[in-house]
């Protein structure tokens, strides 16, 4: 078992507080990502998805995960399990100091996560304190006018890394 914390940041133009809709723990909110196999080291070809609301059963034990997938190559099977209660939002001091947020812990066995993809379902609030929901991130920036804080807001250069963690 290897833990992996996806830790997010980007570029924030006169907003704070990035992440999933529903908060950092937001039980609807779906990750994408690849995985490679701890086995034989084969990146699987489309994105895999993970969502908190969704588990299924251990296959031969009586536990539950939030995925169970076969190596196409190799057929080594493997499992991923979401840890809640670990992450919190893209500050713009993190965003500005170059600094990375913890968004949500994978307990992984058999596979590791690779190559996050941003999607919808994100949420930022302006430094005037106006409200974005349901940002999509699939264009990899965002970018939207403050009328009340009479500014422009951007999101931009989203990067994302899965680190091992304890």
């Amino acid at each position: 078992m290897v833990n992996y914390m996806l830790m997010i940041t980007a570029e924030l133009e006169n907003l704070t507080n990035l992440q999933p809709q529903g908060g950092c723990d937001d039980p609807d909110f779906t990750y994408y990502f690849k995985v490679k196999c701890g086995n034989c080291g084969e990146l699987s070809q489309k994105d895999t998805t993970v969502t908190l609301s969704e588990t299924v059963p251990l296959p031969k034990s009586k536990g539950t995960t939030h995925l169970v997938q076969k190596c196409k190559f190799c057929d080594r099977e493997g499992t991923v399990l979401m840890v809640p209660g670990r992450g919190r939002p893209l500050t713009q001091e993190m965003s500005e100091s170059g600094n990375f947020a913890p968004l949500m812990l994978f307990d992984c066995r058999g596979f590791e996560p690779v190559d996050f993809s941003f999607r919808a379902g994100w949420k930022a609030e302006s430094i005037e304190g106006t409200k974005f929901d349901d940002i999509d991130l699939s264009g990899e920036e965002f970018a939207e006018y403050d009328e009340k804080g009479e500014c422009p807001v951007m999101i931009s250069n989203l990067r994302a890394t899965f680190d091992v963690t304890k």
